[in-house]
């Protein structure tokens, strides 16, 4: 599958779609079973032509697990998810299963301070859209090497600021309301996982940017974004590239820029 909004954009790298299936994809990446890794990673890779494959013993960390959608976090983040989020957790750090924990998590300690309180950290868990998907298996793979039997949960691009900007337009291009974008608090793989399925059941869905976690910025270049859409907005947008503005001067004067 070959995609009009990438061409008219000139993304860098090839759009990546999220599928949830029962069949687990041959010779894709895949984390080790409960061994630590950044679902981050696997979308750069799926982004650079690699397919990725998640399962319940294969997400990653425990942020991961809920962000692709296998359950909440409720005893996956040793200490407590609402510590780590803001002030830490220093009683339990100081424990012998916790001085052992926090050589690996050093931020259990003292948090990563991204909300103020515990309290607020535990209200923004409970306020996430959490799921147990019913499949075996989170796919992350190039949008061109989607088989016609599979129909994707959502695309992701990853774009620089210039063509976030034209993905904003085109998003609310053909629609009466002005607000089919959102940017929400939250971890990369929430970012792409489970706020763009949440929105993919909407009569009206909305893309969501992403990669804004401070935590998995590193892994990214600077000035790059995702941009998850769900699929059936996807497919909206794609019908409404050509005789939009991607076709007009000041786009194609902007292009020239990135080039």
């Amino acid at each position: 599958m070959q995609s009009k909004i990438a061409k008219a954009i000139e993304m860098k790298y090839t759009p990546v779609v999220l599928l949830l299936t029962d069949e687990k994809p041959e010779g894709a990446l895949q984390f080790k079973e409960n061994l630590w890794g950044c679902v981050a990673a696997m979308l750069n890779g799926a982004a650079r032509g690699k397919t990725a494959v998640f399962d319940r013993k294969t997400f990653g960390c425990g942020g991961g697990a809920v962000g692709l959608g296998f359950g909440n976090y409720d005893g996956r983040i040793p200490g407590g998810i609402e510590y780590f989020l803001s002030t830490g957790n220093q009683e339990f750090c100081s424990t012998e299963m916790g001085k052992n924990i926090v050589r690996n998590m050093p931020a259990l300690e003292h948090g990563e301070g991204y909300k103020k309180t515990p309290e607020l950290a535990r209200k923004f868990v409970e306020s996430l859209p959490i799921r147990d998907i019913p499949e075996k298996y989170v796919v992350l793979k190039p949008l061109d090497k989607v088989t016609d039997n599979e129909e994707p949960k959502s695309v992701i691009f990853l774009v620089n600021v210039d063509q976030l900007s034209a993905l904003n337009v085109l998003a609310n291009y053909a629609r009466e309301t002005n607000d089919n974008v959102v940017m929400q608090f939250g971890a990369g793989c929430h970012q792409i996982g489970i706020i763009p399925l949440r929105e993919g059941e909407s009569d009206q869905p909305r893309a969501v940017v992403g990669l804004t976690d401070i935590s998995v910025r590193k892994s990214f270049e600077k000035d790059m974004l995702s941009f998850t859409v769900p699929y059936k907005m996807f497919l909206e947008m794609e019908s409404n590239v050509e005789g939009s503005f991607l076709d007009r001067d000041v786009w194609q004067n902007i292009l020239v820029r990135n080039r």
